[in-house]
């Protein structure tokens, strides 16, 4: 009998990478002449994961959230990794963004990619472990035709294939 091959298929982002590009748009807010005396003002929350943008206006928030974004792609994070909410009026004329850094695969999700696979009935076993889903076949191709299937839709958050054995 011919021994099982698996990979997983997770949602992760690198939360340090996360703080360089944080720090880096802190830092170009201070410099940058036009966003320099505006009020912006920008807030990483790395328990919560959750980045805040204050603005004196939705202008000047969408500028702080191009830069941070920029600087984000730079590091090689995917922009679906973060999940902005609408603009909340704060005190004032000002306005308050924040954006939830997704991380890991919510049940509901994985439920759907999980009936996906299973819809295109490719030889494979797929199974719901926490955040994360584990796809197990006897055949290297069939789990690399799985690889191909997920990559092809979009699932509205970046997905990594790990622990390829």
């Amino acid at each position: 009998m011919a021994k099982e091959s698996s990979f997983d298929v997770v949602s992760t982002v690198d939360m340090q990478e996360v703080d360089n590009a944080f720090n880096q748009t802190k830092k170009e807010l201070v410099q940058r002449y036009d966003l320099k005396d505006s009020g912006a003002d920008i807030s990483l929350d790395k328990s919560g994961k959750t980045i805040t943008v204050s603005a004196p206006s939705d202008f000047v928030a969408r500028q702080v959230i191009d830069v941070l974004s920029s600087k984000i792609i730079k590091r090689g994070i995917d922009l679906k990794a973060l999940n902005w909410g609408a603009p909340i009026a704060a005190t004032g004329q000002s306005v308050r963004m924040v954006a939830q850094i997704i991380d890991g695969i919510e049940k509901e999700l994985a439920s759907k990619i999980n009936k996906d696979i299973k819809a295109e009935k490719f030889k494979v076993k797929v199974q719901i472990e926490g955040d994360k889903l584990r796809v197990f076949s006897a055949s290297r191709d069939a789990l690399q035709e799985v690889i191909t299937f997920v990559k092809e839709h979009d699932y509205g958050q970046p997905l990594q294939f790990v622990n390829y054995r």
